[in-house]
């Protein structure tokens, strides 16, 4: 009689998509319920994904556009600066949630089976609701500003697919990591707000000396951030520096993945 031994599976072939799939009214559910608590009890609701960036907008535009002249390629700053702003915001409230959720969401690991990749992952859902509402009145600026809309914006899909994957690494990783580590619940602020100045979120990539680009694009943002911009505005992609920025993207969902399946055992224990 033959022996059956039964061993984990390691590395990507942990990841099973089909209980991932199995799972998916648990996702759609705490999405739904991350909604719902952010919203809850306030008096102007999903307005709140607007009123982030365009304030953001208003501060950049009036000491980096207006003082400081910093360029925008031609383009009328409030304009330019929002454009990278939307998937801006998208990434850091990305990284920032899924960083905490885990440890949030400790009642539910402990008396549960499911895979604990959902909840980090939730999160991306929420902040794709925001970021489509946010998309929006932006369109209406561009209306306003009588920016055409080109067959580039076609690209959007696309960036959109890289920036989720790549905030989503760093969450996975952030999350496994703040289980362990409270620390970074205080640390990740300072890293966010320090991500943004090393992002070409104020500033075109145009102005960095060309043979700082490739650098710049290891941050995986910059290459995603610029051609969202080119992507709304019609302007010519950078390249190389989105293949970049999408190569490190995809290393930084592996690797975040990779990760978060290895510690996520002991989470039940730690927490």
């Amino acid at each position: 009689m033959a022996d059956l031994i039964i061993k984990p599976r390691k590395g990507l072939a942990a990841l099973n998509f089909g209980e991932l799939y199995a799972y998916r009214d648990l996702l759609y559910f705490l999405a739904w319920r991350n909604v719902k608590v952010r919203y809850k009890q306030t008096a102007i609701g999903a307005a709140w994904a607007v009123i982030q960036p365009f304030m953001n907008m208003i501060v950049f535009s009036i000491f980096f556009g207006a003082l400081a002249k910093i360029p925008s390629d031609g383009l009328p700053y409030p304009i330019f600066v929002y454009a990278g702003l939307l998937p801006w915001t998208f990434f850091s409230n990305v990284i920032r949630m899924a960083g905490n959720s885990v440890v949030e969401d400790e009642k539910l690991i402990t008396k549960v089976y499911f895979p604990r990749l959902i909840i980090p992952s939730s999160v991306a859902g929420v902040e794709l609701l925001d970021f489509c509402i946010a998309f929006i009145i932006y369109v209406l600026m561009m209306l306003y500003y009588q920016i055409p809309l080109t067959v580039q914006l076609l690209a959007i899909p696309l960036l959109l697919f890289f920036m989720v994957i790549a905030a989503l690494g760093i969450g996975l990783i952030l999350s496994a990591l703040t289980v362990t580590y409270r620390d970074f619940r205080y640390v990740l602020p300072f890293v966010i707000q320090l991500w943004l100045y090393v992002s070409p979120v104020i500033y075109p990539v145009s102005i960095v000396p060309e043979a700082w680009r490739p650098l710049l694009a290891l941050n995986p943002m910059a290459g995603i951030i610029d051609a969202f911009r080119s992507a709304l505005l019609g302007s010519p992609f950078d390249f190389p520096t989105l293949i970049i920025s999408a190569i490190v993207s995809v290393i930084l969902f592996i690797g975040g993945v990779l990760y978060f399946q290895r510690l996520e055992r002991t989470f039940a224990d730690i927490i």
